[in-house]
């Protein structure tokens, strides 16, 4: 292929409310508000403009950052744009990400490596698992996609080649070449990814944009901010700049799990550098060790609270609001949810996309609304836990089949519902104020609100067509009142029902 369409120059990045922008476009534009796509597209896209901001400008300490701000930030990106710019052609001697060397490899369908497309035998459903033919830009986001959120599974053939003399990493142990194995943005079962959103795009890239200071600090990159890919790209998968690529913030950022070569009926891929699976930077950690999941069914914004405090320690999270800005800010949460069987990934019934975005008042992070969210969003587990177990029981009463398959979509409708005043949720809970005064009854009202739910979405449910089941419908009937009463320590004096 020729060399042509440089990313930098090129439209291939999407945008809300804009279209398609090229690199240029992004750091010269600061009226842009944020990338568009799918969840794991915002996810690569996002890491792999940080890695040109690392590239181009790691500041020192907090001082030098603040010194720095967006208009620095986006002048030293686009003087390392031009710098570096004839490595970001797509096709040619040196394509942006892709390794030449693996030209032997049979190419791919493009649609294999798109998680919701159906190839094979996969049966479709809907109009957006047909496979299409994919334009540059289309192209271009997919193999920034791969670096990171590559599934396990695949041809083991295509790992069949390796590149670095002596690596058994490719071995299944048996002699003979292994599945690709997931990537480190995706994981087993799909991580969740968090960052804060600035008003801009600009002013995102700079509020979750690391210190030399917190780089070291944080002790996880024994190479610092290293050197990114497309500067000196890696030999083979175990070569000396892979091992730096490893430790490094940068290496992190873009993986290059998988190397790609774009050929014109498709891509060749077989599996590159081995990341371990933890220590992401825009990845939680769960009290209990194990990695924060990306889940449909259980909207990313519950998880808000323990984020914002802490509880779940996420590097991402912890270093953007540890910058000191008065700019507004945002909170998002995204991923794939996805399963794994027998050395492969794949969507099941209840998997997909999952991502959350609330606007966050200063409030909100001190210690007093911290804790005013925590308890708001006990109050919604407990309840949504309450009509669970209401309808569950009603059904059990009758005798029904599959009473879970009931309540599981009631909890389910009640997120969805709940789902529609979050951000009403998070801006009450910054409020602060005496006892008897409006905010006081703004935020009881609140309350009374979500609890109200449960009684609607259990009558919807548990609707009573007999005296036998208005007997039960009675019996049943779900009680939020003792968990209002635990949680907040208040007297209700007017009954939510």
């Amino acid at each position: 292929m020729e060399s042509r369409f440089n990313l930098v120059d090129e439209p291939w990045i999407p945008v809300a409310a804009s279209g398609l922008a090229s690199l240029r476009d992004i750091f010269r534009n600061p009226n842009y508000r944020e990338i568009s796509g799918n969840p794991v597209q915002k996810i690569a896209l996002t890491k792999l403009l940080l890695a040109i901001a690392q590239a181009a400008n790691t500041p020192a300490n907090e001082h030098a950052w603040r010194d720095l701000g967006t208009e620095g930030l986006a002048e030293s990106c686009l003087a390392y744009l031009d710098r570096w710019h004839d490595r970001f052609y797509l096709y040619g001697d040196q394509p942006f990400l892709q390794m030449p060397a693996i030209a032997e490899i049979p190419s791919q369908r493009f649609g294999s490596f798109i998680p919701e497309v159906a190839t094979g035998n996969s049966t479709v459903l809907f109009q957006s698992q047909v496979e299409h033919p994919l334009d540059n830009q289309q192209k271009a986001v997919l193999l920034v996609t791969l670096m990171g959120f590559g599934m396990a599974g695949g041809s083991s053939k295509h790992n069949a080649l390796v590149l670095t003399p002596g690596y058994t990493g490719k071995d299944n142990g048996k002699g003979r070449p292994s599945l690709n194995r997931p990537g480190p943005l995706v994981g087993y079962n799909g991580f969740l990814h968090s960052f804060l959103i600035g008003s801009s795009l600009h002013k995102t890239l700079w509020i979750n944009l690391f210190s030399m200071e917190q780089i070291d600090g944080d002790r996880l990159y024994s190479h610092g901010v290293g050197v990114a890919p497309w500067e000196k790209m890696p030999s083979g998968e175990d070569c000396e700049t892979a091992r730096k690529l490893k430790r490094s913030l940068i290496g992190v950022l873009v993986p290059m799990n998988r190397f790609c070569l774009l050929a014109d009926d498709g891509i060749r891929c077989t599996e590159g550098i081995l990341h371990p699976l933890e220590g992401n930077p825009s990845v939680a950690i769960k009290p209990d060790g194990k990695s924060l999941l990306a889940n449909p069914t259980i909207h990313p914004w519950r998880h808000f609270a323990s984020l914002l405090s802490g509880e779940y320690p996420c590097q991402q999270i912890r270093n953007a609001l540890a910058h000191d800005t008065k700019d507004p800010i945002s909170i998002w949460s995204g991923g794939l949810k996805i399963s794994y069987s027998s050395g492969q990934n794949f969507l099941s019934g209840s998997d997909g996309y999952a991502e959350s975005k609330v606007r966050l008042s200063r409030n909100l992070l001190g210690t007093q609304g911290q804790q005013d969210l925590h308890s708001h969003i006990e109050l919604l587990e407990g309840l949504g836990r309450i009509l669970y177990s209401s309808v569950r029981a009603f059904f059990l009463e009758l005798k029904a089949s599959n009473p879970e398959n009931h309540a599981k979509r009631a909890q389910e409708m009640y997120w969805e519902l709940c789902a529609r005043n979050t951000q009403n949720l998070f801006d009450v809970c910054a409020l602060s104020g005496p006892d008897g005064s409006e905010i006081h009854t703004r935020k009881v009202g609140l309350r009374k609100l979500f609890a109200d739910l449960i009684w609607q979405i259990y009558d919807v449910e548990c609707h009573a067509g007999s005296a036998r089941m208005l007997e039960v419908w009675a019996k049943c009937r779900p009680n939020a009142l003792p968990i209002l009463k635990k949680l907040f320590d208040e007297k209700t004096e007017e009954p939510c029902d």
